[in-house]
């Protein structure tokens, strides 16, 4: 199989969804690989590299998508990439179409199979290829949230850590997923008072015996959400329904009953965020001021530290990818149950469930 790496066109996303071992593993297998012209560079690897390794560069976006049967990328194309798309072809990445309606209606048009990361399910139950994404996310999520905290960023000022004296910052994590758990991990070991909420109570009982009081945990109440989103300095929004869009935990309301310069990291924002007040952002602008609260949407937070990002989503992603090369399509989806419930279109049709309901529109069972 002719498999293409393209340059990642989201602002300021420095990943790449093969490193140079990953296309050393598919030329092994028999496969071809097409990398885009410094498609790895923002990750530190360099052209070289991935000829080294037997990679074929393509000099342009265009050539790629010409030659590829499967293309392998990292986030959800740009509308403007669309067009290289041609019937048949495989897309293998992060989707989020729940939130994005132009995009589905636009690959939809395409008639490709798309197969989004975030929604494979391993033998377990768990998703594999959005752990690793969901680790680094949360354990961000508290970094930036410190950071935006300080006044020059019109934060309140607050030092999560405090100091002997003076109490420490109060964070609240929404979610006690992947995402939330790797927040509180974070939030922790910066001496903040932490407080997690969930609807889940075993997942609340693991993290209690883990921290040993060093946390408090609470069952997702609207009381008990109003309570500790009031008080906080920093809010985590950390809330998966795998594939279906975010469900709406603090309304616009009670950000407006927040603390002045308190800050809210919604890593929910692929999947339209959990704060009635979340929007997408970028690198380039990242944060913006809804009543004094300061809001942070990046959607591709991971893609700012890239090394570590790259090697983590390869190591996800790589067996699924060499099976989908060496069997084919449809007999890699039918022999994984798991990996069908990646395929969100194809021919032109919707094949996710939770995508189809966010959109209004008609669901056809892959099988």
């Amino acid at each position: 199989m002719i498999i293409g790496v393209p340059k990642e066109m989201k602002d300021h996303e420095y990943r790449v969804s093969v490193t140079p071992d990953g296309v050393r593993a598919l030329r092994q297998a028999g496969h071809e690989v097409w990398i885009e012209r410094s498609a790895g560079v923002g990750s530190g690897y360099s052209d070289d590299a991935y000829r080294s390794a037997g990679a074929i560069t393509a000099e342009s976006k265009e050539q790629l998508f010409q030659q590829a049967t499967l293309i392998v990328k990292v986030k959800e194309p740009l509308l403007s990439e669309c067009r290289l798309f041609r019937a048949g072809q495989t897309l293998f990445t992060y989707l989020h179409l729940a939130s994005l309606p132009d995009l589905t209606k636009a690959l939809l048009d395409t008639r490709i199979t798309a197969i989004a990361y975030e929604t494979i399910e391993a033998k377990d139950g768990t998703l594999p290829m959005l752990k690793p994404m969901s680790e680094i996310a949360g354990r961000m999520s508290v970094q930036i949230g410190a950071h935006y905290l300080e006044k020059r960023h019109g934060g309140r000022g607050v030092l999560l850590a405090g100091v002997p004296g003076v109490e420490p910052g109060m964070v609240v994590v929404l979610g006690a997923g992947v995402v939330g758990s790797a927040a509180t991990r974070i939030a922790v070991g910066m001496g903040a008072h932490v407080t997690v909420i969930n609807l889940d109570l075993e997942r609340l009982r693991v993290l209690d015996e883990l921290y040993r009081g060093r946390i408090v945990t609470r069952v997702s109440s609207q009381a008990a959400i109003d309570e500790t989103v009031m008080a906080a300095d920093l809010v985590i929004g950390a809330v998966l329904v795998p594939g279906a869009r975010a469900p709406k935990l603090v309304s616009r309301e009670l950000v407006a009953r927040m603390k002045p310069g308190a800050v809210v990291v919604d890593v929910a924002v692929d999947q339209g965020g959990c704060f009635e007040t979340t929007k997408p952002t970028t690198h380039s602008d990242p944060v913006y001021m809804v009543d004094d609260v300061l809001h942070y949407g990046v959607s591709n937070m991971p893609g700012i530290v890239p090394r570590t990002s790259t090697v983590a989503l390869t190591n996800a992603t790589l067996p699924y990818l060499l099976r989908l090369a060496s069997q084919g399509l449809e007999e890699a989806v039918r022999a994984d149950p798991g990996l069908a419930k990646g395929v969100t279109l194809s021919s032109g049709k919707i094949t996710c469930q939770a995508v189809a309901d966010a959109h209004g529109l008609r669901f056809d069972p892959l099988m």
